[in-house]
């Protein structure tokens, strides 16, 4: 089924900070999925200016819960294949899954670092090749655990007709906030992708400081585990 395309009629308070501004057809791998552009606006704003994305395929607006990836930026894993995290394995599982389905939509946030900006998240790399986790790198630095915003994603769902999620995460913090913007989250589904010798560690703490629904911490088999110094958290 084609994508469904924005409404013009759909709007929030939000509306008047996020510009909606063209759609076009983006061929990957798994599906073709229809890509739409967003500029954020709004005085003041430390998004103000910045470009957000939403992949949607099928029909999404027909009142049924959507499978959906609500993904901030991490160019590290998702452009240059950084094993230190999981979020390149976790934006390429998300579109698999949606395509599998063939019904989706997938919202690319531009807030890397979980909202430091990417100059900070390799200063917060710096200072857990140091010892630091990544939690206390991004609080070390004077910013939160995680500063991210989610309130851009009500708008940029009410565009194309979606009012209920089955939302890949294992972040309950993203769940309580597309509750408290009055999204519905039909079902969690999990995203449980590339733990490894880099990131076991990351993973870990995201579970034990910030609440992430993991696999339990476990240990990396010795023949698996590099050296100390090649072994950073990430943020």
């Amino acid at each position: 089924m084609p994508a469904t395309a924005p409404s013009d009629t759909a709007a929030s308070a939000n509306d008047q900070q996020l510009e909606y501004v063209t759609s076009c057809a983006l061929p990957t791998p798994w599906a073709q999925f229809t890509l739409h552009a967003f500029i954020e606006h709004g005085t003041g704003s430390p998004g103000a200016g910045k470009e957000h994305l939403a992949m949607v395929l099928g029909d999404v607006g027909d009142g049924e819960p959507v499978l959906a990836r609500v993904h901030s930026e991490c160019l590290t894993g998702d452009v240059l294949f950084s094993q230190r995290c999981d979020c390149g394995a976790q934006l390429e599982g998300a579109l698999r899954r949606i395509a599998e389905e063939g019904r989706g939509i997938l919202l690319y946030l531009r807030q890397e670092g979980r909202g430091i900006g990417l100059v900070n998240k390799i200063r917060a790399y710096r200072l857990q090749e140091a010892g630091a986790d990544t939690v206390e790198a991004n609080l070390q630095l004077g910013f939160h655990a995680d500063a991210r915003n989610y309130e851009l994603c009500r708008p940029m769902l009410e565009r194309f007709g979606v009012r209920s999620l089955r939302l890949m995460t294992n972040n309950p913090r993203k769940i309580d906030a597309m509750t408290r913007l009055g999204i519905a989250v039909a079902e969690r589904v999990p995203l449980l992708v590339n733990r490894n010798a880099y990131n076991n560690s990351y993973l870990n703490t995201k579970q034990a400081k910030l609440g992430h629904m993991m696999t339990p911490p476990a240990a990396v088999p010795a023949d698996q585990a590099p050296a100390p110094a090649a072994t950073p958290d990430v943020i």
